[in-house]
């Protein structure tokens, strides 16, 4: 008997056999839809311009989180009706886990697909936060720790008298607002206090407000707010002190300083500053028209406009901060299909052809 006789060959199945072969077709959509149709959180969103914003409280992002940011706004009216764009925003905090990240990328994902997938997706790093985001807030306040959730432990706060807190207050680079600013909670150390902003320390149930001596008057008012809200139900004793003044010191010696410390210039580099990649510009074309999926450069540097994408492919754009991806309208599934997950360090954005969102114009247009 032959060696292989009586021996039953395993069958070698074609993925268009199963149900992938359906992944980003019509009835693919429709199945995600209405799967999106039944959570809660989205009904009656995307129907009017505004900001909303999930697992959030009073615009304060905690760094141990993730959270889902949806803006809409006005493109125009067509056939007498208001057209709005979409812009998602998954912004990931330092310390977010691995479950959680992955929940908010695919909640955004769904609420795409509840607004007809014509929504611009950006994925949004703490330390790497785009303009784009950064721009939507007057004032935004980054914080230690996370809200307790089934992916994240918080331990219980410290009573007053135990806690110390440092909140650095600067304007924001990103906004063209002249009194936007960020609120951030840095390490309570001597070595996070810099002379162009201004502190707010939570030392032993009382409030020091530490104004550096290149600090504007405009960052001076919103940590008077800022405190305003800290003591509003705490009655907490505050003090006001400028670095020019001798006692100011104190402030520094109670981080960890030594009171020499307080004349020496005090220089930390700020929370979420921007950082130089040294990328060139440069577009990328993703295709499969010769049967094989291949990705080749396009055109590098600033000359590079709409006129560059075609419809029938995917383009990815490195801008040398962040990262667009451009789905053509005629592109295959096989084209969307394109993984960016492995770029964890760079903020990256998706636009489908025909919705291309004012910040991706202008991305594209250097």
């Amino acid at each position: 008997m032959a060696p292989h006789d009586g021996l039953v060959h395993q069958k070698e199945y074609d993925w268009r056999d199963s149900n992938v072969e359906f992944i980003g077709s019509d009835i693919d959509h429709k199945v995600k839809y209405n799967s999106a149709a039944t959570e809660p959180a989205w009904q009656d969103v995307g129907k009017a311009p505004g900001l909303l914003i999930w697992r959030i409280e009073d615009f304060q992002f905690h760094e141990g989180d993730s959270y889902i940011v949806l803006h809409s706004y006005k493109l125009g009216s067509k056939d007498g009706e208001e057209k709005l764009g979409h812009d998602i925003f998954f912004w990931l905090g330092s310390k977010t886990s691995q479950d959680e990240a992955g929940t908010a990328a695919y909640k955004t994902v769904e609420l795409d697909e509840f607004l007809h997938g014509i929504a611009t997706q950006h994925r949004e790093l703490q330390q790497e936060s785009s303009d784009d985001f950064m721009s939507l807030f007057p004032r935004i306040r980054i914080l230690s720790g996370g809200v307790r959730s089934g992916f994240t432990h918080v331990e219980t706060e410290a009573a007053p008298e135990e806690r110390v807190t440092l909140l650095r207050i600067f304007k924001n680079p990103r906004s063209a607002k002249a009194d936007a600013v960020v609120v951030y909670e840095v390490e309570p150390t001597w070595r996070s206090v810099d002379e162009d902003d201004v502190f707010v320390l939570e030392h032993s149930g009382k409030v020091w407000v530490w104004q550096g001596r290149n600090c504007t008057p405009m960052e001076k008012a919103k940590a008077a707010q800022v405190v305003h809200d800290m003591t509003l139900a705490k009655h907490m004793d505050v003090e006001v002190l400028s670095q020019s003044e001798p006692r100011s010191r104190t402030v520094v010696a109670m981080l960890g300083g030594s009171e020499e410390a307080g004349d020496e210039p005090l220089k930390a580099p700020r929370p979420m500053a921007r950082r130089e990649s040294g990328r060139p510009r440069k577009l990328w074309r993703l295709s499969d028209a010769s049967g094989s999926l291949e990705f080749t450069p396009v055109k590098e540097g600033e000359d590079i406009s709409q006129a560059d994408l075609d419809s029938s492919d995917v383009f990815l754009l490195d801008t040398g901060s962040g990262v667009w991806v451009w789905q053509g309208a005629g592109a295959s599934r096989t084209e969307k299909a394109i993984d960016s997950s492995g770029a964890h360090l760079t903020p990256i954005s998706k636009v489908v052809d025909g919705n291309e969102s004012p910040a991706f114009v202008a991305a594209l247009q250097g």
